[in-house]
């Protein structure tokens, strides 16, 4: 059963500090979740991920149930056991995969919104699927997951008012079956996971609060914000999703703010009273060569980095201790595997490191000078 304790509050700022108690372990927040999608956080191995603090991990129920099906994942003892790991994971619910993998010219065909559920097409084969609420709770509870998320309808970036409403009540519904069904199915679980609610409602006030008031009446144990990092969104429109949001969440449930990572996104929404994010950028930007460093982002692709005998940054990961800019681009340059592995796990550690700084800021009633003092050098 998940626990949630706040143990620090910034005096000047809505930060805290808190403990996600989970059947695999105590999770400090607030924390990032590096995004394993299918089963593995990619190029690092669940051993590294321990080395780095990782002290929970996201992957995916839409991926996992494709390939390599949660029947299997199941037979072979569950998601922790699969990948070797042994502290908490969060799965979601996949919806987010399943629209977006479907907008676009050929939406229609790809993807089919009914009130039961949602019909798609495996982007693997092209094989057809139908996901209902129930189901992605089944697929979530057969990988043995800490943290399950919902199925939940994310509307496009563009999506008009009318169209982000229609989100709204669909994922409603969906969420009072899914919820219905969570708690017939897990009554006699001894190591019982948590569900948490998804509010939608994009940048509208009135819709965040409609979405909002319909889940606060399930007594859930965590609050998801979805429909702020969609492809697309912008600033302003995540700022306003979030001014209007969080007002309305209890201060004792723990708050997720779902597809957020970069650095300063990060500090603005502790700032905020945000507690738990994910997002795929720190690992897909270092595939590409882009690394972060205490005064912004930098691409090693650069010809500038041919001779440059420097770490990435001065940092405590194993990347900086060991190896140079230029050797790092040479790796990068003929495609070696250790290339996109060295800048992946400078990456995962400058965010967990950045978390961890958070955290230790708030605890000395230093937050807002410790993310001015951030912002002063960092320049993304």
């Amino acid at each position: 059963m998940l626990e949630f304790r706040i143990t620090k509050k910034d005096k000047n700022t809505k930060a805290r500090i808190g403990e996600l108690s989970t059947q695999h372990g105590v999770i400090k927040t607030p924390i990032f979740m590096p995004v394993g999608t299918c089963a593995t956080v990619k190029t690092v191995s669940s051993e590294e991920l321990k080395d780095l603090n990782a002290e929970i991990i996201l992957s995916n129920t839409y991926h996992l149930y494709l390939r390599p099906g949660n029947q299997l994942i199941k037979e072979m003892g569950g998601l922790h056991k699969f990948m070797n790991w042994d502290r908490p994971i969060l799965t979601d619910s996949g919806g987010y995969q399943v629209f977006s993998l479907g907008s676009g010219s050929k939406a229609e065909n790809l993807v089919k919104i009914q009130k039961e559920g949602v019909e798609f097409k495996s982007y693997l084969d092209g094989s057809r699927h139908f996901f209902t609420p129930e189901k992605v709770i089944d697929i979530q509870l057969d990988l043995g997951s800490d943290i399950i998320m919902p199925l939940d309808y994310c509307p496009s970036a563009e999506a008009s008012k009318i169209e982000i409403e229609h989100a709204v009540n669909i994922t409603s519904n969906w969420f009072e079956k899914a919820w219905k069904h969570f708690q017939k199915k897990t009554t006699k679980l001894k190591n019982k996971p948590a569900l948490f609610a998804i509010i939608q409602g994009g940048p509208y006030e009135d819709l965040r609060k409609k979405s909002f008031d319909f889940l606060s009446q399930f007594g859930v144990q965590g609050f998801s914000i979805g429909g702020v990092a969609n492809a697309g969104e912008s600033k302003l429109k995540q700022q306003k999703a979030l001014e209007y949001t969080l007002p309305l969440i209890q201060e004792d449930k723990p708050r997720y703010l779902m597809g957020v990572g970069e650095p300063e996104d990060l500090l603005e929404a502790i700032e905020r009273g945000i507690d738990m994010f994910d997002c795929v950028v720190p690992t897909r930007m270092a595939r590409n060569g882009a690394v972060w460093t205490k005064k912004g982002r930098i691409d090693l692709n650069l010809a500038k980095y041919k001779l440059d005998p420097k770490p990435i940054d001065k940092c405590s990961c194993k990347t900086c201790q060991n190896y140079s800019r230029a050797y790092i681009r040479h790796l990068l340059k003929e495609k070696e595997v250790l290339g996109i592995r060295l800048t992946t796990m400078h990456n995962l550690h400058f965010i967990i490191s950045l978390m961890a700084d958070a955290r230790k800021a708030i605890q000395e009633q230093k937050f807002p000078q410790f993310k001015k003092d951030f912002f002063s050098e960092f320049k993304n």
